[in-house]
């Protein structure tokens, strides 16, 4: 038998034990996962709102219910938890599907004011994430500013505003649905620092903003007319063809009454949060101008623009984990189709797979061909892989660690505990926000010990 530890269950780390039990007819595969729910993004990333993408879940769990396939949630890899060098011991060959942990930084001045935060904490924040910040994005907030045009943008911008009515019937924890509920936010710039052609979302996710209930998309005409692109968007590939038409239909349109406002602003950059009260108050903005080679120059001209919620959505980064190499350029573990390498050579039995192998990019598709490379080279590995003893029960080393690991049983109970929350709440399935509640559930409690839905809004 085989044994291989995959460690993180999102994407990459489903696809990763799909392919190696599907391939090897002795592969015996744990994935292993810091939580104590399994999925990754498609839990915790991926919006509320957004069911379809949503029920990849559906397939993930098929290969978490594999006979050959364990879960094991709770059980940290670090120094918080199993050592790099000890899981090595306990497996033939460990995958690290570890993603991209943390995100990019503006690097200006007032970064650090409240009010000013990532679209990744704000994201947790409404999908439930164990770690998230306690509620208070939304404090005093009328106007607020998303740095990037990409499709976490898109998102966190939809979801600021959205209605109860619409994220009600979705699994988003009960205090993130009163407090959007009860938003006094209407206005919402999203601002990019290059042109419409260059943006990165996608058209699908872009043409949702004006879908929106009572919600008015504009689009500077004069924005629009600074990139060269826009003038024959015939040339352009098609996603920033349809892009761009769309923004062209946007800007065309008359202005209309609506309670919230969302303005996709280009040719700008963040240079300065500005404090007012104690907190942010504006975003101090370059206006930028195409420089003839792909980027942008600044053009010494600036624009304040009011702000009380400043989301930044530049991108993700992955993060060092203890004992394994990493490339802080790349933000990726250097490797080889795959396979890790210390000091430019092949680690025996060790391998990465998604962001933490290729970096932040692609849809959550891209992860099956990322996954494919990397278990075509573990299976090449096999024979040699095999030859190591390793312990026959793995879960038994790590009990005399002090690690108790969630197995999928303890992971059906919290979807039970969740539908009861949904359930007593007036809703369908409802997220359990916290680590005391999710474990309480995973260990039989069901929803003992949970905090009211009002006082459940972080940690």
């Amino acid at each position: 038998m085989l044994r291989i530890a995959v460690v993180g269950s999102g994407p990459s780390g489903c696809y990763t034990a799909q392919g190696l039990v599907q391939q090897h007819p002795g592969a015996l595969v744990d994935v292993l996962d810091r939580l104590p729910c399994p999925y990754g993004l498609v839990r915790y990333g991926v919006a509320p709102d957004h069911e379809k993408i949503k029920s990849l879940q559906n397939t993930l769990r098929s290969v978490l219910e594999h006979e050959r396939v364990r879960f094991l949630g709770g059980v940290p890899v670090g120094p918080e938890g199993v050592p790099v060098a000890r899981l090595r011991e306990l497996y033939h060959a460990v995958v690290y599907c570890v993603g991209a942990a943390t995100d990019r930084h503006l690097g200006i001045a007032g970064e650090d004011l409240p009010g000013s935060c990532s679209a990744t904490e704000f994201v947790s924040w409404y999908s439930a994430h164990p770690d998230a910040a306690a509620d208070g994005f939304l404090t005093g907030a009328r106007s607020a500013v998303v740095i990037g045009v990409g499709n976490v943008a898109v998102d966190v911008t939809r979801m600021l505003a959205r209605g109860a009515a619409e994220l009600s019937p979705t699994d988003i924890p009960h205090a993130a649905l009163a407090a959007l509920s009860a938003s006094r936010v209407s206005e919402i710039s999203m601002v990019g620092r290059r042109g419409p052609s260059q943006a990165r979302f996608t058209t699908k996710e872009l043409r949702e903003l004006g879908t929106l209930p009572d919600t008015e998309v504009r689009v500077d005409p004069r924005e629009l007319a600074m990139d060269p692109a826009c003038a024959d968007p015939g040339s352009l590939p098609a996603p920033q063809r349809r892009n761009v038409e769309v923004l062209r239909d946007w800007a065309a349109a008359p202005a209309r009454t609506a309670r919230h406002h969302i303005r996709l602003r280009f040719f700008l950059r963040p240079v300065e949060l500005l404090p007012r009260e104690g907190r942010v108050g504006a975003v101090r903005l370059e206006r930028t101008a195409p420089d003839g080679a792909g980027g942008v120059r600044g053009t010494g001209r600036f624009e304040d623009v009011e702000a009380q919620l400043v989301l930044r959505s530049v991108g993700y980064r992955g993060v060092p984990l203890e004992g394994l190499p990493f490339d802080p350029a790349t933000g990726t573990v250097p490797h080889r189709a795959g396979r890790v390498l210390r000091d430019g050579v092949v680690a025996p039995g060790e391998y990465v797979a998604g962001w933490i192998k290729r970096g932040p990019t692609g849809v959550i598709g891209t992860n099956r061909p990322c996954a494919k490379e990397t278990v075509s080279s573990l299976l090449a590995d096999a024979a040699a892989l095999e030859r190591e003893p390793v312990p026959q029960e793995p879960v038994t080393a790590l009990r005399a660690a002090g690690i108790d690991p969630v197995r999928w049983e303890g992971w059906r109970a919290i979807e039970r505990a969740e539908a009861e929350l949904g359930a007593s709440l007036g809703r369908g399935t409802v997220k359990l926000p916290d680590w005391r509640s999710l474990m309480n559930a995973a260990h039989g409690g069901g929803l003992q010990g949970l905090s009211s839905p009002s006082e459940s809004t972080g940690r």
